[in-house]
């Protein structure tokens, strides 16, 4: 399993960047990968949440389920299960210009299939992928 970090300071409260970051509408336009919301039990994430959502990586159509672990005042955490498994936490803490968010994506795969789009999956990582959705998160909190 590899894991990726990156760390940014954005404008804005812990909270009102957890609004942000837990809400499907404003995710579309800023994770790392593009997916298609297929089910959601709740309007937002919120701790217990689970979803269905569907994306393209290595050059697949991809389906997962998603189940958020922890939305609380300083912390997003989930997991999405399919042919791999990403887990994802993001951390806030109150900062002298708004929020320091850091986040943590962790990608793993087993089987043949599985390896080669953890692979695929880390490669895109590795290309920026983690930075650029902090950058569209920073703009997002303007």
């Amino acid at each position: 399993m590899r894991t990726w970090t990156t760390e940014t300071t954005v404008t804005g409260l812990p909270d009102e960047v957890l609004a942000l970051l837990t809400e499907p509408d404003a995710i579309a336009k800023w994770t790392p990968v593009p997916f298609e919301l297929i089910d959601l039990d709740t309007d937002r994430l919120v701790s217990g949440t689970r979803a269905r959502v569907r994306g393209r990586l290595a050059g697949r159509s991809l389906e997962f389920d998603v189940e958020v672990l922890a939305a609380e005042e300083d912390r997003l955490a989930l997991v999405a299960t399919g042919p791999i498994s990403i887990d994802v936490e993001y951390r806030l803490r109150p900062a002298p210009r708004g929020s320091n968010l850091s986040a943590s994506v962790s990608v793993s795969g087993r089987g043949l299939i599985g390896r080669v789009i953890a692979q695929a999956t880390d490669a895109l990582l590795a290309a920026g992928a983690l930075d650029l959705a902090m950058s569209r998160i920073r703009a997002a909190c303007v």
